[in-house]
């Protein structure tokens, strides 16, 4: 039987065609996640849905985590098909990866520190066994003086070789302490890192949003997204919507030097600005809203011209003591209203 538009029929082949584009296998999870998203298409989930997948970009696990989903640990439908996976996701997987390998060398040396440890105190009390033995004899009437030298040269030659041991097997576990501290800070900061831009991520803008010292104020959350950035890559292909990303992502940090610019998620930027009015940030937001509209980008391979390339951004005063929640949600949608206000403009509340 035919279904109707809009009817059970038609609500199966939008999740099916969902599922698809975000490369989720048929899971339940994943099924319930999309259900909600395509009946009731107006509802906050399936706002901030298609807000995160505008210019192509698939759902990243922590996106869909965030909005109430789960995410299977079973293979996506794009992996079932052969399909190379989405850069985010693959690369979160390959963090989580990285940090579990991480884990389990810290757990191995600090199980090598623990042993070593054990034989040194062994080894201290057999020090002290054998110098209270040799001691006795020593001091014994029947002992002579030849004898008790001898002694001693046998228990210090044995305290030091086992010294000299100790100190090899310190300096060793040493290196390999630092080793492994370089691979962790290695580690701490590719996971706060964005791995095409190179800007922090939104995992850095939420701990540093938490730690910031709030005597340094005021603050300032502004939340910048590039305007009908799914438009460059259907036209001119994904590389050069990166290469436009990257491109964005430089110049928001030179002209916000000295304040914390990250790459929040697809072809959104998040700026926490310190030491400025909501005015004065707005206005300097503007001057680099216009500077970037001002560039005329080409295309490396032809030299065809892209043309302007234009951002709409929210900025909201950050209140004292409030979460990076409330103020993201704020900032958001004062660029939404950027956007329906026309685009190419910075609005701020």
């Amino acid at each position: 039987m035919t279904a109707r538009k809009g009817g059970e029929g038609d609500v199966f082949a939008r999740i099916g065609a969902f599922l698809s584009e975000q490369g989720l296998s048929p899971e339940p999870s994943h099924y319930s996640f999309a259900y909600s998203i395509v009946t009731e298409p107006d509802g906050v989930i399936a706002q901030a849905v298609r807000r995160l997948t505008d210019g192509g970009f698939r759902l990243q696990r922590g996106d869909i985590e965030s909005l109430g989903g789960k995410v299977s640990l079973g293979a996506s439908a794009a992996a079932e098909a052969g399909q190379p996976r989405q850069p985010d996701i693959s690369h979160a997987d390959a963090l989580e990866e990285n940090a579990a390998r991480l884990v389990a060398e810290t757990q191995a040396q600090v199980a090598d520190f623990t042993t070593m440890m054990q034989a040194m105190q062994n080894e201290t009390r057999g020090f002290g066994r054998d110098l209270a033995e040799s001691a006795a004899a020593i001091t014994a009437p029947q002992v002579g003086h030849a004898v008790g030298l001898e002694a001693i040269a046998r228990i210090t030659g044995t305290m030091l070789a086992r010294v000299r041991d100790a100190e090899a097997r310190l300096a060793s576990a040493t290196r390999e302490a630092e080793a492994l501290r370089a691979k962790l800070d290695e580690a701490n900061d590719t996971a706060r890192r964005d791995a095409l831009t190179g800007l922090p991520n939104r995992r850095a803008f939420e701990e540093s949003f938490v730690t910031r010292p709030e005597h340094d104020g005021p603050y300032c959350l502004a939340v910048a997204d590039i305007d009908r950035f799914k438009r460059i890559n259907d036209i001119h292909g994904h590389p050069v919507g990166d290469r436009v990303l990257c491109a964005v992502g430089r110049l928001l940090v030179e002209e916000c030097a000295g304040q914390l610019v990250v790459r929040h998620g697809g072809e959104e930027f998040a700026i926490l600005l310190r030491g400025m009015t909501l005015a004065q940030a707005a206005d300097h937001l503007d001057s680099v809203r216009a500077m970037m509209a001002a560039k005329r980008f080409r295309i490396r391979e032809s030299d065809q011209p892209l043309g302007s390339v234009t951002m709409s951004i929210g900025v909201t005063a950050v209140q004292f003591g409030e979460d990076s929640a409330a103020a993201f949600d704020r900032a958001d949608r004062l660029l939404y209203t950027a956007k329906a206000e026309g685009r190419d403009r910075v609005c701020a509340a």
